[in-house]
């Protein structure tokens, strides 16, 4: 298998960089071979067409099979039953791969499954991008297997962008931001080939600078994760935007914990995870790319930002609060530097302000920024807007270009040129900046996302990755709480006292042993939503409340549970654990109690999972002030928290096989030293075979 998979990537770097090309069809294919000769490809491009003499003055043969040679690439531009049989010839005949242009495959069901299928058995180890796609441009050798128009240009290195839609793809080359594309592969149906394939073939090219993906899914997160990490090696940090982000994935109503873990927060943990830095938008991606084509990813949030206006510095001071990066006090060097150069006029900080009086005076604004960019920090921030180069004079704007590539220059600190509007920053004016090694960002929010996203592709993450099982279990049956709990308690949870009682007698003799007041609750494997169905009642200070409360409880169910009433708690959390097709048995944690999802306050911990890991998703929820002593209130018992939450991974893992869902809600968190307990639990497991 492993052979076979390197052949397939053999394969694809044949066809993403084909020294010939075989097109088949008709107007598509004279369209790739006019895009061709726009970007000039230098190879030999050979058509192959029954009905004509030649496509684009290029002779014609009538079969696959009488190519004058034999292509690293092909475009297959006719009807898909016909697709099948010429993919089946340009395999036999050795070639590389085909983008396979045609729809009427996989994504119109029924007959198109099956030639999906076919395509693929037709192909066997030659690569396919398709079908129904664009296909493949590449601005570095000059090869389109594109049929239609785009707005790119050759390059000597640059970004790679694989996008499953082919409009979005064609958008992309039309891009006004400056951003080095070096490719552009539209992959339709990924009926052949992962993103994990055009991950690990994209990162063995030296040209290429990063790899940026637009995916609606990703299919294997195991071997995704290992391609990422094969590019990071590779100094090609990868950045996605991932389509589709509801929650549409989670099994919405049986328990609280299925209802907070949408797929969206999945792929946030899993990214994380792996060192993938996730972009909301389309801009973002490109003024990412482009950051990450110049500079490698930050090594950490420490920022200095220069403007020439107090309204852009509290703009940039409100944005690094937002996004996570800190601009730090600046050391006395610094300061006197800067000082001697502003004088008494300016109050110097970071965000610096460092007015108008210099402006237009190069030596003075040399000396500022250069004084800036040798701050400790890990990259700088000048925000210039230029005027509108056809309404307006740009002389005064000289001296600060030159200034801050000087600045650049002398420090060797990454630096970043950034408009307060994209539209603010001319052609000629970003280019010159590129040429001199500073990334022009265009748009103060999309600049701080870009510079987000290079903070994050630099993470380092040696976390396994589990194997994505299939859809999971089947049949199901619920352990109601009595039983849950006893489960959970075998990995180390601690229960209040409690009793199982059948009667209203034995109800209130345990209490009475366990001490008021207590909880009672009607116990049913039918009654996964206690509280709504009026099956809980709390604070029972007496006999006489409790018979009361069991009058109702008992008509609900046959047993009901008397536990001592948990007081005194920091704070209530729920730990649970649920099945995604995708990603595997998972763990939850988050606020808990019956505020759990109007709070919405939740983490995803995907396992294998350390205590750090735990630790790190437990901090990231809002409740986590109160665990640490919110306003001078008692701590909570962390570390009793993370024991109980690896107990339930272990539970997960002698479970894994059957274990569907599981609530632990609320888990009382006492104070310091005072340990956790596990108020209500639930478990859904498959009937084992």
């Amino acid at each position: 298998m492993e052979h076979r998979h390197s052949r397939k990537i053999a394969n694809l770097e044949r066809l993403l960089r084909p020294k010939s090309i075989a097109v088949i069809g008709g107007l598509e294919a004279q369209r790739v071979v006019e895009q061709c000769r726009k970007i000039g490809f230098g190879g030999e491009i050979w058509p192959v067409n029954r009905r004509r003499a030649d496509v684009a003055g290029i002779p014609c043969v009538q079969k696959i099979e009488e190519l004058p040679g034999v292509p690293d690439a092909a475009f297959v531009a006719i009807p898909p039953d016909a697709t099948v049989e010429a993919v089946e010839a340009l395999r036999k005949a050795g070639v590389g791969g085909a983008v396979c242009y045609a729809s009427g495959f996989k994504e119109v069901g029924g007959i198109g499954v099956e030639r999906q299928t076919a395509l693929l058995d037709a192909a066997g180890d030659m690569a396919v991008i398709g079908p129904n796609c664009y296909g493949v441009l590449n601005y570095l050798d000059g090869a389109a297997l594109w049929p239609d128009q785009q707005g790119g240009q050759r390059v000597e290195r640059g970004a790679a962008v694989v996008a499953q839609s082919g409009n979005i793809s064609i958008s992309m080359t039309m891009q006004e931001r400056s951003v080095p594309l070096a490719y552009v592969i539209s992959v339709g149906n990924k009926a052949d080939l992962g993103f994990e394939d055009y991950v690990e073939a994209l990162s063995r090219d030296p040209r290429v600078t990063c790899i940026g993906l637009i995916a609606e899914n990703i299919d294997n997160p195991v071997a995704f994760a290992q391609a990422v990490r094969q590019a990071k090696q590779a100094g090609k940090p990868v950045v996605v935007l991932k389509a589709g982000t509801s929650a549409k994935g989670a099994q919405a109503t049986f328990t609280h914990t299925s209802s907070l873990a949408g797929s969206d927060r999945l792929y946030d943990a899993y990214f994380d995870r792996i060192g993938v830095a996730r972009v909301p938008s389309l801009t973002v991606l490109m003024e990412s790319l482009k950051l990450l084509s110049v500079f490698p990813p930050l090594a950490a949030n420490r920022l200095v930002s220069m403007s020439c206006s107090g309204g852009e510095a509290a703009l940039m001071a409100d944005l690094a609060e937002k996004y996570g990066f800190d601009f730090p006090d600046f050391d006395a060097a610094t300061d006197k530097a800067l000082n001697d150069v502003l004088g008494d006029r300016v109050a110097v900080a970071n965000p610096l302000d460092y007015h108008t009086y210099i402006w237009e005076d190069e030596q003075a604004l040399t000396g500022c920024f250069t004084a800036a960019l040798s701050a400790d920090v890990d990259a700088g921030i000048l925000v210039l807007d230029y005027p509108h180069p056809e309404k307006c004079d740009l002389t005064a704007w000289e001296p600060a270009t030159r200034a801050i590539i000087s600045a650049a220059e002398t420090t060797g600190t990454a630096t970043v040129v950034v408009s307060s509007l994209p539209e603010n920053f001319p052609r000629a004016d970003r280019d010159r900046l590129l040429d001199a090694g500073i990334v022009p960002l265009q748009g103060l929010e999309e600049a701080m996302q870009a510079l987000r996203a290079a903070l994050d592709a630099g993470r380092v993450s040696e976390a396994a990755v589990s194997h994505a099982p299939g859809a999971g279990p089947g049949s199901l049956r619920t352990l109601d709480e009595w039983r849950s709990k006893k489960l959970v308690t075998q990995f180390g949870l601690a229960l209040p006292q409690a009793s199982l009682v059948t009667s209203a007698t034995e109800a209130v003799a345990a209490a009475e042993a366990i001490g008021y007041p207590v909880v009672a609750k009607a116990v049913s494997a039918d009654l996964a939503h206690k509280t709504e169905a009026g099956a809980v009642k709390v604070n029972l200070a007496d006999a006489d409340a409790l018979d009361a409360a069991c009058a109702t409880l008992f008509s609900l169910s046959e047993t009901v549970l008397v536990e001592a009433m948990v007081r005194g708690a920091v704070a209530e959390v729920l730990i649970g654990v649920n099945r995604d097709a995708q990603f595997g048995l998972h763990l939850v944690v988050g606020a808990g109690g019956e505020l759990v999802e109007v709070l919405d306050d939740a983490a995803i911990v995907l396992l294998p999972a350390s205590r750090a890991d735990v630790l790190a998703a437990l901090s990231s929820l809002k409740i986590y002030r109160l665990l640490s002593g919110y306003r001078g209130r008692a701590k909570g018992d962390v570390e009793a928290l993370l024991d109980a939450v690896e107990g339930v991974a272990r539970l997960v893992e002698d479970h894994a096989g059957t274990l569907a869902e599981l609530d632990i809600n609320p888990l009382m968190v006492m104070p310091e030293g005072q340990s956790v307990f596990a108020a209500d639990a639930l478990v859904r497991l498959a009937d084992e075979e």
